[in-house]
C-alpha cells in the first residue's frame, strides 16, 4: 500500500473521532464538568491540607495553578483514555474498528490512529478546561501554553496506551466500567495530581512509594512543569518508556496470532 493510503486512513479515524465528539454534546459537558467541580468547589479544601502558609493572593496562585490545575489537566486525559478505549471495545465488535481490523493496514497503524485521534480529542478537551479557568484567573504563563503542548501529546499517548492495553482484555463492555474504576480510581488518588510528593511522604512512606513509580504521577509531573516551562528529564523518560511499554503489550494483545485475540477467539 502506498504513503497516502496510510495517510488518508489515519485522518478518517482522527476526523472520525474529532466529529463524533463534538456532535456528541453530552459527552462534551461531561468531560468538562468532572474537572470544573474539582477546580472550583473541591480544590479549595485543600488549602489546609497542604500546609500552604502563604498570604493572599500567592497562597491561590500556587494551590490552583501549580498543584491543582495541572493535576485536573491529567484527570481529563486519564478520563479520555479510558472512554476512547470503551468506545474501542463497542467498535472491535460491532463498529468500524471491526472491518478496519481485517483491511490490508497493519493493525499497530490503526491502534495508533485510533491513539492519536483520542490524544487530539484529549487536547481539545484540555484548550476549553484552560479557557474557563483563565476567565476564573488561573492562569499560567503565556509561553506555558506552548511549551505543554508537548507535553499533552505524550502523556495522552502513553494513558491513550494504558486504555487501549486494558481494551485488548474485555470481551464484553459490561466488564469495561469495572476495570475502569478499578485503573482510574487508584491511579488518580495515588499520584500527584492533587498533593505534591514531599507531602505525601510526610503522611506516609508507602503512599509516597506508590505514587512516586505511578506512570500517572510522572504524567502529570510533566504536565506541570512544562506549563510553566520547565524541563522534568525524569518525568519525560519515566512518561516516554511507559508508553513504548503498554503501546507495545496492546499491539501484541491485538496480535490475532499471539495476544488475547487469539484466546477469546477473535478476529
Amino acid at each position: 500500500m502506498k504513503v497516502v493510503h496510510y495517510w488518508r486512513a489515519m485522518w478518517g479515524i482522527i476526523g472520525r473521532e474529532l466529529l463524533r465528539y463534538v456532535k456528541q454534546r453530552e459527552r462534551f459537558i461531561a468531560a468538562l464538568v468532572r474537572p470544573l467541580v474539582w477546580l472550583f468547589v473541591f480544590a479549595a479544601g485543600f488549602r489546609s491540607a497542604l500546609g500552604i502558609a502563604i498570604a493572599p493572593p500567592y497562597d491561590t496562585y500556587i494551590l490552583y495553578e501549580v498543584y491543582i490545575t495541572p493535576g485536573l489537566i491529567g484527570m481529563i486525559q486519564l478520563f479520555n483514555g479510558m472512554q476512547s478505549s470503551l468506545s474501542m471495545v463497542y467498535d472491535r465488535e460491532m463498529g468500524s474498528m471491526r472491518i478496519l481490523l481485517v483491511s490490508p493496514l497493519p493493525r499497530w497503524f490503526l491502534l495508533m490512529s485510533k491513539l492519536l485521534a483520542g490524544v487530539a480529542v484529549s487536547i481539545l478537551q484540555v484548550a476549553v478546561f484552560l479557557g474557563i479557568a483563565w476567565f476564573y484567573d488561573i492562569r499560567a504563563p503565556w509561553q506555558g501554553y506552548l511549551w505543554v503542548i508537548p507535553a499533552l501529546i505524550l502523556s495522552g499517548l502513553m494513558l491513550g496506551a494504558l486504555g487501549l492495553l486494558l481494551s485488548s482484555f474485555i470481551k464484553q463492555l459490561e466488564n469495561f466500567a469495572g476495570v475502569m474504576n478499578f485503573v482510574i480510581f487508584p491511579m488518580f488518588f495515588m499520584s500527584t495530581a492533587l498533593y505534591p510528593l514531599w507531602k505525601l511522604k510526610e503522611s506516609s512512606e508507602l503512599l509516597y512509594t506508590l505514587a512516586k513509580y505511578n506512570p500517572f504521577s510522572q504524567a502529570v509531573e510533566l504536565i506541570r512543569f512544562a506549563l510553566y516551562q520547565q524541563f522534568n528529564q525524569e518525568a519525560l523518560i519515566f512518561t516516554l518508556v511507559s508508553f513504548l511499554i503498554f503501546i507495545s503489550l496492546a499491539i501484541l494483545g491485538y496480535n490475532p496470532s499471539k495476544g488475547m485475540m487469539k484466546r477469546k477467539g477473535k478476529m
